[in-house]
């Protein structure tokens, strides 16, 4: 480890280092880059080509997800394992997505599958009460220090559900949420989610940008780490404003952390203003530590909603908290149905999850995760490149900016021209991480020694080729 110091202006509990000096990449040699790799992958898969063919006749855009798909075409994967995974063209590929947190055990872990088969020995569905559906929400309690909670099935569901309950508490319609932040497809969270800047207004004040498809209801936008704006948009709306919804680090925009002191502020105003605090913890959640990020943080929410991580590769979501906001459930006020909510083979992920997830087990991948960034910062600082790295539990990135990115305006000033050529150069290399430009890698419990060395020794080479 070398002596980088993490600048202080963020929150403690965060990790980001931004050297003090940089040289500009020319636009010319990323071009040149680009070509030569994009040449390189159509040359090296021509088995995802062919499926990315098959599957556009029974799938829009080939794909389950509409983000899978990217052009020419996405890698098609056929098997995954530990922190690996095989695409049709027989290549294997060092995972450093892991579904966005969902595999954080890694692909196929033993005590999942011991579960999960254990499970299946009993049944698949019940839709009735279940000691294992109990059992599940104890332990989700215990480690999220909240007093109840409800499983539903993806993210999504869960923020919605959590709004639903917050505008019972207050009897209030309106949803307040940070332009740029993410938080499922409900029509209200895809409003200002990537917004087009001639569209969004001005940075200290956005303007809600509605596609035209959307029906949102009341809704309010406010740029992250903006204790003013957030001020001003209570002082004038609060008596509508139901809830202030908010990841507490955003991960839909690589990472981008909360200021020292921020969170804290937040804390105070939605309670001085009557406004229910939700964190959205569906990308944070157990990757940001054995607790959740919120415990991190040392910022208790009134809400929290949670997916990804909890279930072990499962699909399983959940929202919960302040039992006097989860009354609202209780009495009828916020019904919550669903038929696939605390079934049997998820509550055996969330049983294989609190067996494998302990504190020592998250702090071993977070140390991971710090040597990663800080020998991939050591780069940055050889190859005098535009970039800066930034960490938070076991996830990371690098952020192709010399100045610290703290809001969506800061990471639209971004290269995406070098993040494209550093995604594509790592692909063709064997590492997958989400197509985005904008998201991070996760180091799981699988990952180790090996594939840490195998995340910074191909940075090194990226850095080689684009200072060639």
């Amino acid at each position: 480890m070398t002596t980088q110091t993490a600048i202080q202006s963020q929150h403690k509990a965060t990790h980001r280092y931004v050297p003090t000096t940089s040289t500009p990449i020319s636009p010319e040699k990323v071009a040149s880059v680009l070509a030569a790799e994009w040449d390189l992958f159509t040359k090296n898969t021509k088995g995802s080509e062919l499926e990315s063919k098959r599957a556009f006749d029974s799938l829009p855009l080939g794909v389950t997800s509409s983000f899978q798909h990217w052009d020419p075409y996405p890698i098609s994967i056929v098997s995954a394992k530990g922190a690996y995974m095989t695409d049709v063209d027989g290549r294997q590929l060092l995972d450093l997505s892991m579904g966005f947190g969902a595999m954080l055990a890694g692909h196929l872990n033993p005590v999942v599958i011991e579960e999960v088969q254990a499970s299946l020995n009993q049944g698949m569905l019940f839709v009735t009460p279940s000691p294992t559906s109990t059992d599940a929400a104890e332990r989700i309690c215990q480690r999220f220090g909240i007093d109840q909670v409800r499983f539903t099935n993806s993210g999504t569901e869960s923020t919605m559900y959590a709004v639903r309950v917050a505008r019972s508490a207050t009897e209030k319609m309106g949803i307040l949420k940070v332009e740029g932040g993410y938080h499922g497809s409900y029509d209200p969270f895809v409003v200002s989610a990537k917004p087009p800047l001639n569209k969004a207004g001005k940075a200290e004040k956005p303007t809600p940008y509605v596609e035209p498809n959307l029906v949102p209801g009341d809704i309010y936008v406010v740029p992250y780490n903006n204790i003013p704006a957030l001020e001003k948009m209570f002082k004038k709306n609060a008596k509508k404003l139901a809830c202030f919804i908010v990841e507490p680090v955003l991960e839909n925009l690589a990472i981008v952390l909360p200021d020292a002191g921020y969170l804290e502020r937040v804390r105070e105003l939605c309670d001085q203003y009557n406004v229910v605090l939700i964190f959205d913890e569906v990308k944070t959640g157990l990757t940001a530590g054995a607790h959740g990020a919120a415990m991190r943080l040392g910022v208790k929410p009134d809400l929290i909603t949670l997916a990804k991580s909890i279930g072990g590769g499962l699909p399983l979501a959940a929202f919960g908290g302040k039992k006097k906001y989860m009354d609202f459930v209780t009495n009828g006020k916020m019904a919550h149905f669903g038929t696939f909510n605390g079934n049997p083979l998820a509550m055996a992920g969330v049983r294989a999850i609190d067996r494998i997830c302990s504190d020592e087990a998250l702090a071993t991948a977070e140390e991971f995760n710090l040597q990663a960034l800080t020998r991939i910062g050591d780069i940055i600082d050889e190859y005098q490149l535009p970039a800066h790295t930034v960490g938070f539990g076991i996830k990371g990135c690098v952020t192709w900016s010399t100045t610290p990115v703290r809001n969506y305006r800061d990471y639209k000033a971004t290269d995406f021209g070098v993040a494209e050529a550093h995604w594509l150069f790592a692909l063709n290399r064997g590492i997958i991480t989400p197509p985005g430009l904008d998201e991070q890698w996760l180091i799981s419990l699988a990952h180790g020694q090996t594939e840490i060395d195998l995340l910074v020794e191909d940075f090194r080479d990226f850095a080689k080729a684009i200072r060639a």
